[in-house]
């Protein structure tokens, strides 16, 4: 079985990588989608589509997970949430799940008829993005929230002062 789970990653933090734990004890083989591809260098999407795909990739090498089990791929926005479900589909030609907790693609793909999976997660007001953002831009503790070669690897690109200059 092959599934779906689709993400902006600002950034990749521990409870994507639980998701992605989850999919993958779930299915076959996993399509990471990396979403708003396009966009960087803004404070809700401070990473290029490159960073947070080597996010992703060094998390999952770390952790042991095969990479012959999954595929890390960019998916620009599209100008219609009705469509942007279609877009897909001109990079993942075949999949039987999607794996996600938004309600709007949880509603896009369920009308299509595509079975959608809800990922178990813990603390979600402090496992996201926003959140990280926010405590990078705030110079509070965040280094425990994400896996600590992406914490290394943002340490690097330095991170931290790209989110904190996007806010002036």
């Amino acid at each position: 079985m092959i599934g779906v789970y689709i993400g902006r990653f600002q950034p990749f933090h521990l409870g994507h990588l639980e998701a992605v734990k989850f999919a993958l004890s779930k299915i076959d083989f996993l399509y990471i989608i990396v979403g708003s591809a396009e966009k960087s260098h803004e404070y809700n999407n401070p990473f290029t589509v490159g960073e947070r795909i080597k996010m992703i990739r060094l998390s999952l090498e770390d952790k042991g997970i095969d990479c012959k089990k999954y595929m890390i791929l960019p998916l620009p926005d599209s100008y219609s949430h009705a469509l942007w479900t279609y877009h897909l589909e001109l990079l993942v030609v075949e999949y039987d799940v999607v794996f996600t907790n938004d309600p709007l693609t949880k509603r896009l793909f369920e009308e299509r008829k595509v079975k959608v999976i809800e990922v178990p997660l813990k603390n979600k007001e402090i496992f996201s993005g926003t959140e990280i953002r926010k405590r990078m831009a705030r110079g509070e503790e965040w280094k425990n929230l994400v896996p600590s070669k992406v914490f290394d690897y943002l340490i690097k690109i330095r991170g931290e002062e790209r989110v904190r200059a996007l806010i002036s």
